[in-house]
């Protein structure tokens, strides 16, 4: 039997070509491309600024580092997100306290969110689960009513929006992921959208150890100044040169996952046994979700028959030893949270994956449930 990988990057030899140019070049670090790469996430999410960084979880940081978060201050996130949400808060000082989650969407729930709010809460984070996008017009109306500052986890949101405004853009910033199985991939990197002047000129400083002045506004070598603690969280410019042309070229690949996503509702639609959540012109598809009862068993059978599948996420945050320990947490609180996580399975999505593979996948798992 043929494998069907989970991810197959969206790299096209164009893409290749200009990053050898880049190496080849010798100008490895704060070339132009860094800033085409940061005007081409501008265009396409519509935000006013956008900032590389060298992961999704530094842009988190330095996002949470941006809006004040501290010793003493709470911070709601959900309880089903990947462990980077919750660390990027703690890296702070300040507290992740964590909310359960909506099934089967796997984004926060507000009900729990309100129950969680005390006078310590300053911020949430929000995720767009699997770039399912969150009601962020709920979101922000209870938050603006209790001042709380709102960022958001685009990790996998890249293509996702709510009422026609692009995810990342409601919050005073959102992080995206551009990790090897992320809709457009620069092998490790991120970036940070905001709409915010004065936090876009904080983010950018943290990003490059604190630094006031970029290399192309110094009048002359080495005149810069250090005027508050940052850290080395920037992008190289041979990431950034195979990151453009997917940008540039996303619309494409974005309709393509529109379309795997139909056709995996088409065949999934009359199985009792099967649920997931209905098509959604706003959900970027970073994966297709299905959550079903004997997930484990379903996951070896695919192993087996070499389908590549993964699942976002197992273990809530609350379960993980270190959380669990640090504020002595029990999983009675998130009840589905755990439901999410013991069901759920991600199937493939990218441009690159046939209709007829789609439909294998399907019949696979149907005959298995």
């Amino acid at each position: 039997m043929k494998e069907i990988k989970f991810s197959i990057p969206n790299i096209s030899k164009q893409d290749i070509n200009l990053v050898g140019k880049i190496i080849r070049s010798g100008w490895l670090t704060h070339g132009k491309y860094t800033s085409l790469f940061e005007n081409e996430i501008k265009k396409f999410t519509k935000a006013k600024y956008a900032v590389s960084v060298s992961s999704c979880t530094a842009g988190l940081h330095i996002s949470c580092l941006a809006a004040g978060f501290k010793k003493g201050d709470e911070v709601i996130i959900p309880a089903q997100t990947h462990t980077a949400t919750a660390h990027a808060v703690e890296y702070t000082g300040a507290k992740a306290i964590f909310s359960d989650v909506d099934y089967p969407s796997g984004n926060i729930s507000l009900i729990d969110l309100k129950r969680k709010v005390t006078k310590k809460t300053k911020g949430l984070i929000v995720v767009h689960m699997a770039g399912y996008p969150c009601d962020m017009k709920k979101i922000m109306t209870f938050c603006k009513k209790n001042k709380i500052q709102v960022l958001e986890d685009c990790a996998h949101a890249m293509g996702s929006f709510f009422k026609g405004v692009h995810a990342g853009n409601f919050g005073v910033s959102g992080s995206f992921s551009f990790y090897p199985t992320k809709q457009i991939t620069t092998g490790e990197g991120g970036v940070v959208i905001t709409n915010d002047k004065n936090f876009y000129d904080k983010i950018r400083k943290l990003k490059a150890f604190g630094i006031d002045k970029d290399i192309k506004d110094r009048k002359k070598q080495g005149d810069y100044d250090v005027k508050s603690l940052g850290f080395n969280y920037r992008m190289t410019d041979f990431q950034a040169a195979l990151g453009y042309n997917q940008v540039k070229k996303y619309k494409k690949n974005l309709a393509t996952r529109h379309k795997i996503a139909k056709r995996y509702i088409k065949n999934f639609s009359k199985v009792k046994n099967i649920r997931f959540m209905p098509y959604s012109k706003d959900s970027s598809y970073f994966v297709f979700q299905i959550f079903c009862k004997n997930r484990d068993n379903i996951l070896r059978e695919l192993k087996r028959k070499k389908i590549g599948v993964s699942v976002h996420y197992s273990n809530p945050l609350p379960k993980m030893t270190f959380y669990k320990k640090k504020y002595n947490l029990s999983l009675k609180n998130f009840k589905f949270a755990s439901i999410y996580g013991k069901r759920n399975i991600s199937l493939p999505m990218y441009p690159k994956l046939k209709i007829n593979e789609v439909d294998k996948i399907c019949d696979t798992i149907i005959k298995l449930v």
